[in-house]
C-alpha cells in the first residue's frame, strides 16, 4: 500500500490521482497550514519538511524543506513529512513558532506556516554552530549560526523581513529530548518502488535504471521527473498532464558522486544542495552558480540532470558547465555515451538526447582553470530567473591569457559558448586594454531578444560589463 507518514501518522495514497501534488494532498487531509501562493515554487507558502538522507552523504536523516506545491504526492510514497501543524500546536508552540509570534514575525499569517517549516529545517540542521564555535557571522548568519538563505524562498509582504530575521537569530538549539531532532539519529526512509494509476495518468518510480530505460523505450512520450521543480509548474499553471510519469530522482545509478585528480562525476539526480555539500568548494564555479540558483527550497529538489534536460536557454547550470568544458553521460537500453555539453544543445529546448535516453551523470575535467566566476544578472539576487548568465574559466600564465572558456545563458535560443570572445582573449595580456577590447566582442555575442525580464540592448550591455567586472574583481 502506498502511503506517506505525515506528522507521525500514515496517510493512504490509494486512489489519489497521480498528478496531485503534496500540497493538495495535505490540504485534502485537513492540514491547511501550508498554502498555495504562486503555485510555481517562488513564494514558499507551501513549504513542508521531509526526512531525507543527509546532503553530505552520511547515513543520518536530515530535515529538508521543500515546496509541496511542486512535488507529486506519489513522489513521497514511504517518506516522512512534517508540516507546521506537526511542529507545534497553539498550546505548545515550537521554538520557531514562539519566536515568530513574540517578535512580530507574523501578521496576516498566510505565509507563516511556510516560514515555520523553512526555519524549522534550519533549526534542526546538524552542523549549525554558534559564531564563536566556528560558525560564520555576517549579514546572512546570526550568532546562533542560523543561515538566512534558509528562507530565501519564502516571501512576506506584511511584516517585512526584519522581525522574521530577529526571530531566526534568536533561536537556540534543539533540546536533547526533542522528538523531531532525535529523528535525525536514524537513517531516512529508503526510496520506494511506486506505481500509482489514475484515469488520466500513471506515476511510476522504477526500482532500477534498467527498468526506467525499458519504460522510456516503450513510451517515447513519457515524462521524466526528478525534483519536479520544472514539471510541477507546468502541471499547476499550464494544466499539463503526462500519460506516463517516470520518477528517476532516487535511482542509485543517477546518484553517484566521485572526485579524482582527473575529473568530478556528479549524478544527474543528486539535488543541487547535495552536490554543493559534497563538492565542498572543489569546483568554485559550480558552487557559485548553485548559490544563485533559485532558493534553497528549490535547490533542495532541483537537479543538474533536470536543468540540462529541459534545454532552457536561461537555465543557470549550463553557462557555468560550458565554461568548465563539462560532458554529459547519456544512457539508453542500448548502452551509454558521453557527449561534450558544448555539443549537447541544438536549439530552443532541443538537444541531441534521444527520447529513449536519460542523463545519468555530469562530468567536469580537472584540474579546473585558476580564474573562474559566475555572473547572474537578475532583478533580485536570490530566487529569480536570470536575464543574463555568464560562466568564466580562464588560465592566466605570467599575466597572459593562455586559455579562455566562457559560457552564456539568456542571450540566444540555447546556452552557448562565447567563442569570439575566447579567441579575443587567448594569447593576449590580461590588461584593461585587452578586457576593453574583449568587452566589445562579448557584447555582440549571441542573438539576445527583448522580453519581460530585459531588453536585447540591456542584455548586450550586461555582457560587456560582465567581463569588466571579472577583471576588476580578479585584479589587485
Amino acid at each position: 500500500m502506498a502511503e506517506i507518514v505525515v506528522n507521525g501518522r500514515p496517510r493512504d495514497l490509494t486512489g489519489v490521482p497521480p498528478h496531485t501534488n503534496v500540497l493538495d494532498f495535505l490540504r485534502a487531509a485537513g492540514l491547511t497550514g501550508a498554502k498555495e501562493g504562486c503555485a510555481e515554487g517562488e513564494c514558499g507558502a507551501c513549504a513542508v519538511m521531509v526526512a531525507r538522507p543527509a546532503a553530505d552523504g552520511s547515513e543520518a536523516a536530515e530535515w529538508t524543506a521543500i515546496n509541496s506545491c511542486l512535488v507529486p504526492a506519489a513522489a513521497l510514497d514511504g517518506q516522512e513529512v512534517v508540516t507546521a501543524e506537526g511542529l507545534g500546536a497553539p498550546g505548545a508552540l515550537h521554538p520557531v513558532q514562539q519566536e515568530l509570534a513574540a517578535r512580530g514575525g507574523s501578521q496576516c499569517g498566510y505565509c507563516t506556516p511556510g516560514f515555520v517549516c523553512s526555519m524549522g529545517a534550519e533549526y534542526y540542521r546538524a552542523d549549525r554552530a554558534p559564531a564563536g564555535d566556528g560558525g560564520p557571522r555576517d549579514q546572512y548568519h546570526g550568532a546562533n549560526g542560523f543561515d538566512l538563505h534558509a528562507i530565501s524562498g519564502n516571501l512576506c509582504r506584511c511584516t517585512g523581513y526584519r522581525p522574521i530575521k530577529d526571530a531566526a537569530f534568536a533561536l537556540g538549539f534543539p533540546p536533547a529530548d526533542d522528538v523531531i531532532g532525535l529523528r535525525r539519529t536514524a537513517a531516512a526512509p529508503a526510496a520506494m518502488a511506486t506505481e500509482l494509476r489514475g484515469d488520466e495518468a500513471t506515476y511510476v518510480r522504477p526500482a532500477s535504471l534498467a527498468e526506467a530505460l525499458y519504460l522510456l523505450g516503450e513510451d517515447a512520450g513519457a515524462v521524466v521527473v526528478a525534483g519536479s521543480t520544472d514539471w510541477g509548474v507546468d502541471v499547476n499553471l499550464r494544466g499539463r498532464r503526462g500519460g506516463l510519469v517516470i520518477a528517476v530522482d532516487r535511482l542509485p545509478e543517477l546518484r553517484g558522486f566521485s572526485v579524482t585528480d582527473a575529473e568530478v562525476r556528479m549524478g544527474a539526480a543528486l539535488t543541487l544542495t547535495e552536490i554543493d555539500r559534497r563538492l565542498a568548494g572543489r569546483l568554485p564555479l559550480v558552487s557559485a552558480l548553485i548559490a544563485q540558483f533559485g532558493s534553497r527550497l528549490i535547490r533542495n529538489s532541483a537537479t543538474l540532470g533536470g536543468n540540462l534536460g529541459t534545454g532552457s536557454p536561461i537555465g543557470d547550470a549550463p553557462p557555468g558547465l560550458l565554461a568548465l568544458e563539462a560532458s554529459v553521460v547519456l544512457a539508453s537500453a542500448e548502452g551509454s555515451r558521453t557527449l561534450p555539453l558544448a555539443d549537447y544543445f541544438t536549439g530552443y529546448r532541443e538537444s541531441t538526447r534521444r527520447p529513449d535516453e536519460l542523463i545519468t551523470e555530469v562530468v567536469v575535467p580537472r584540474p579546473v582553470s585558476g580564474l573562474t566566476a559566475f555572473h547572474k544578472i537578475a532583478k533580485r539576487p536570490f530566487d529569480d530567473i536570470s536575464s543574463v548568465a555568464v560562466g568564466y574559466a580562464l588560465d592566466l600564465v605570467d599575466g597572459v591569457v593562455r586559455r579562455a572558456r566562457i559560457g552564456l545563458g539568456g542571450v540566444a535560443a540555447m546556452p552557448i559558448r562565447a567563442l569570439a570572445t575566447e579567441a579575443a582573449l587567448e594569447g593576449r595580456p590580461w590588461t584593461a586594454e585587452t578586457v576593453d577590447a574583449a568587452s566589445a566582442v562579448l557584447a555582440a555575442e549571441g542573438t539576445p531578444i527583448s522580453d519581460q525580464r530585459a531588453s536585447a540592448a540591456y542584455r548586450s550591455a550586461m555582457l560587456g560589463q560582465s567581463i569588466r567586472k571579472l577583471f576588476a574583481e580578479a585584479t589587485p
